[in-house]
């Protein structure tokens, strides 16, 4: 990405402007290397907010008919996702959308199928896969057998209306253990809710290829510190939680730069493919699990 003198910048506009946007526009306007290529024109907010640390607010029918606009990073909540995603790409904009990118598979492979169509890059942010953890484990785990392992993530409440289901909106744990053990089969899943609480809990037993069981367990509600917990057993040893490896610096920033990557055709039509197999996988696999939980109910 020689930066210096970029041939041309790509006009931006910023769709929903919560914790993800903030941090998206902070760095859109810092002189980083990918924003060199990059020019934040405005951003779409359903709150009127006129503008932003000096960003102006524009409608969504502005951005979505501006000839100057050629990028929209979807931050929304997730809900909103797919229809925003389905209006940009049929505008002719490129796009970037924060995890998850849509709450069916279905949805998912259709605005892909739009994408390519449009020849336009759609892209899902992953910053979890960008996380020093995720390095830490990626090496850990490389040439070793896995017997079992299990990952439990506890936070506070989120409303599934507009976050989605469980499975959706905890889609980057199960990118991480498919990143880590390669592709997954569903054997069970179980969701305990007590909504007066603001409380659930959703277990869910996958395998992998070589029939390892894995468990996933997503636990929210008040009181519950944002944590990860997890435990790896290998015919060689075994991982019990990741020490400390220091700050995750600038994972957004980082994922920017290889969104900017994908508008500059800097990736290989492999990674691409490899990318949106995993992408679709995941969300398919969440959506098999919202079946069978509600299957349950």
């Amino acid at each position: 990405m020689n930066s210096i003198f970029p041939e041309r910048k790509f006009g931006v506009v910023v769709v929903g402007v919560g914790r993800a946007g903030s941090v998206r526009m902070r760095d859109l306007r810092n002189p980083h290397p990918s924003s060199a290529f990059l020019n934040l024109i405005g951003f779409v907010s359903r709150r009127e907010l006129g503008s932003v640390d000096g960003v102006q607010q524009i409608s969504l029918e502005d951005a979505l008919s501006s000839q100057e606009v050629e990028v929209a990073y979807i931050c929304s909540e997730s809900s909103s996702h797919e229809d925003y995603i389905r209006q940009f790409l049929n505008a002719g904009k490129h796009v970037l959308v924060e995890y998850p990118m849509t709450l069916s598979l279905a949805a998912a492979q259709e605005l892909w199928e739009l994408a390519e169509q449009k020849g336009k890059v759609l892209h899902e942010e992953h910053v979890e896969l960008l996380m020093e953890e995720f390095a830490f484990l990626k090496k850990e785990v490389v040439g070793k057998d896995l017997l079992k392992g299990s990952l439990l993530f506890t936070a506070g409440p989120l409303e599934e209306e507009r976050f989605g289901f469980p499975a959706f909106s905890g889609i980057s744990r199960l990118t991480w253990l498919v990143s880590l053990f390669g592709e997954l089969s569903l054997v069970s899943a179980t969701l305990e809710e007590r909504k007066e609480d603001q409380y659930m809990k959703m277990t869910v037993c996958l395998e992998t290829e070589k029939k390892s069981p894995l468990s996933w367990i997503e636990e929210k509600g008040p009181g519950l510190k944002r944590n990860r917990y997890l435990s790896f057993h290998f015919k060689s040893g075994s991982l019990e939680n990741v020490p400390n490896v220091g700050v995750n610096k600038n994972i957004f920033l980082k994922d920017q730069n290889i969104f900017v990557q994908k508008l500059l055709g800097q990736f290989s039509e492999k990674e691409l493919a490899a990318e949106k197999k995993r992408i679709l996988h995941c969300l398919g696999l969440a959506e098999e699990i919202q079946k069978y939980c509600c299957s349950r109910k």
